[in-house]
């Protein structure tokens, strides 16, 4: 008798301290994906060092056609939480006059200026209606969620010389932390790269590069879309999205280079993020990154196709959703290979200096 009434207790003990891990894990607060409500694609990704959070500016999706006409801005302390900042630059009124709509692709860049102040500078495709076609253009505020002013005319309305295809579409910005010149990257079937001037509205035109990564496959790293390019331990990296934005085949690619104008290495495992058909992850590309501030941690800030479009006929190419996931790196600087979860990431903090 005694042995069982033992035994029992033994059973007892161990389902109590089960039930007290699993209730500490359900206690444990993840960010889960996606991270952002509705659809939303093409997210960029920055840490503002004016109100010390971070900020996701997205493409509007769930629109027939890509046919969304604004930006809204979501902001947050900790990569978790995320609060809805509302519009901040609108397509479809007289704030961006030269454009009828197709708000694509944002990047932004926050800038000190010589006055103590905070610039930002919020870089995106629209339809130009005067010449029929996507251009790039720039709208500038100072705050991260603005109000943003547009510059009134296209910033980038050309195909880099030599090139017959490809729309001015999919814009990054990248400020060069060894030198501090600012550089601009677009092209969608051609990465082209320019030198930012230093009003941060205009590009010097004389260079203007074209640094396609060659001979890849869309099985491997053939060059779609959707440049974006950052700076760790004196290595440029420069990612990419290959494939289709509808096709679960959709995924990321990247490279290295000793310069931010390439020539670009294409690395030896070259994909970076792709679907997970088994968890009913697919189409995992047009990504960015960020570095929490002050530590070598690293994520990666992509979209995904909804589970319930992905077939053709329901429209994958604009029912995506933005999901994060945390990026590392091995020994030799080569980035791991990321594999795309539901759960997401547990909540950051940045280390940041004492004011």
């Amino acid at each position: 008798m005694k042995k069982h009434l033992f035994l029992l207790l033994i059973a007892l003990l161990a389902w109590g301290g089960e039930a007290s891990a699993v209730t500490r894990t359900r206690r444990v607060r993840t960010s889960g994906n996606p991270i952002l409500p509705e659809f939303h694609a093409d997210p960029e990704i920055m840490f503002s060092h004016l109100t010390n959070r971070f900020y996701i500016y997205s493409t509007t999706d769930g629109v027939p056609g890509w046919g969304g006409y604004y930006f809204t801005a979501f902001s947050s302390a900790d990569l978790v939480d995320w609060k809805h900042e509302g519009i901040v630059l609108d397509l479809g009124t007289d704030q961006v006059p030269w454009a009828s709509g197709n708000a694509w692709a944002p990047a932004i860049m926050e800038r000190l200026g010589d006055d103590g102040h905070y610039n930002y500078y919020l870089y995106y495709s629209g339809h130009d209606v005067k010449k029929n076609r996507k251009s790039i253009g720039v709208a500038i505020a100072n705050t991260p969620v603005g109000p943003f002013y547009d510059l009134g005319t296209p910033l980038i309305d050309f195909r880099p010389e030599g090139l017959t295809g490809g729309q001015q579409i999919d814009v990054d910005v990248f400020n060069d932390p060894v030198t501090g010149d600012n550089y601009i990257y677009w092209g969608n079937g051609y990465m082209a790269v320019a030198k930012l001037n230093e009003d941060m509205v205009s590009i010097d035109t004389t260079s203007v590069k074209v640094i396609t990564p060659p001979n890849g496959t869309l099985e491997n790293f053939q060059y779609r879309e959707a440049p974006y390019v950052f700076y760790r331990k004196g290595i440029y990296y420069f990612m990419w999205s290959v494939d289709d934005t509808g096709s679960p085949n959709y995924h990321v690619a990247y490279g290295t280079s000793s310069s931010p104008m390439g020539p670009i290495t294409v690395a030896e495992d070259c994909i970076v993020l792709m679907q997970e058909p088994r968890a009913e992850i697919y189409g995992t590309a047009h990504n960015s990154v960020i570095q929490v501030p002050g530590k070598d941690e690293w994520y990666i800030v992509y979209h995904r196709i909804n589970k319930n479009y992905i077939d053709k006929k329901k429209g994958p190419g604009y029912h995506r959703e933005v999901c994060i996931d945390r990026m590392t790196f091995n020994p030799d600087g080569t980035i791991a290979y990321v594999r795309p979860t539901k759960q997401g990431i547990l909540p950051v903090k940045p280390k940041l200096p004492k004011k």
